[in-house]
């Protein structure tokens, strides 16, 4: 139902931050060259060029989109042993400020597995001309007889980032509504929002303790009648509430108590099996 993120061990701060290197990331480029990234509608942003960068730790390519008016990119491919996490989102920064001969447009983060934390960073980070994603990587480029080094490979993945409304009810209790995800289109070079007709999957945990999602309440919005709750509830052969299983098919949770001093976590899961995380601080 869900991938299980690799165990990983916070390193000390005095130890150098290592990240993939040499044949990996050149093995990266070349896919990325080939496929493009997929984004909504099947869409894809294509590149006219890309090319490694030297010198840099945390800056790994330097590409130019396919376009009528085309934009410089800079992408940061992640290890294939731990998730992107906010050490490394913050060290590429740095070290793209610190470049005065490289003005992007685009910021890509590309790993197979994200922190929450991490994507938290590059979903709300509002930097003046930089445009940030998160492009999820195929596992496929893990394993070299499956790599396929075409146009119409699925390597590439643009992750759509939740747009998530946190209700306070009268009661004082709250309650959470998915609207859908928040997509860069291609065309504009700008972020849309979209409706929720791609989240096949999504679940809440009303006491995010930053580590693990341990969901309270999970919803199947594209169940449909023969799908998700009502799936399960004919295979168990048990009395279920009715009212209970149609409420867990939409976008909108159960009310819940929380303090004003904890934390939720959203994660949504959309019908190409992609994941994204929502994290936010009830206290803001």
């Amino acid at each position: 139902m869900e991938a299980l993120p690799a165990p990983t061990v916070k390193p000390i701060d005095d130890v150098v931050y290592k990240e993939t290197a040499g044949k990996k990331q050149e093995d990266y480029i070349d896919q990325l060259y080939a496929s493009g990234i997929l984004v909504k509608g099947g869409n894809r942003i294509k590149f006219s060029r890309i090319e490694p960068l030297s010198g840099t730790r945390y800056i790994h390519a330097e590409a130019e989109t396919k376009e009528e008016n085309p934009k410089c990119a800079v992408i940061c491919f992640g290890s294939e042993t731990h998730p992107v996490d906010v050490r490394f989102v913050d060290y590429a920064i740095d070290e793209l400020k610190k470049l005065a001969s490289i003005k992007p447009e685009i910021l890509i983060f590309a790993g197979f597995q994200f922190d929450p934390e991490a994507s938290k960073i590059i979903s709300e980070m509002i930097w003046p001309g930089i445009t940030l994603l998160q492009v999820q990587m195929n596992t496929d480029l893990m394993v070299e007889d499956l790599k396929k080094k075409e146009s119409s490979a699925q390597s590439f993945f643009l992750i759509g980032q939740p747009d998530v409304e946190l209700i306070k009810l009268e009661d004082g209790k709250y309650q959470v509504k998915v609207n859908g995800f928040d997509y860069y289109n291609v065309n504009t070079g700008i972020v849309e929002s979209g409706d929720t007709s791609r989240i096949a999957m999504w679940m809440l945990d009303i006491d995010y303790d930053g580590m693990s999602i341990e969901p309270e309440q999970v919803f199947f919005p594209l169940g449909g009648k023969n799908g998700g709750w009502n799936k399960l509830a004919k295979t168990l052969k048990a009395e279920i509430n009715p009212d209970l299983i149609e409420a867990y098919a939409g976008c909108e949770s159960l009310p819940f108590e929380v303090k004003e001093s904890e934390q939720i976590a959203v994660k949504i899961i959309d019908d190409r099996g992609i994941e994204s995380i929502k994290v936010i601080s009830i206290g803001e």
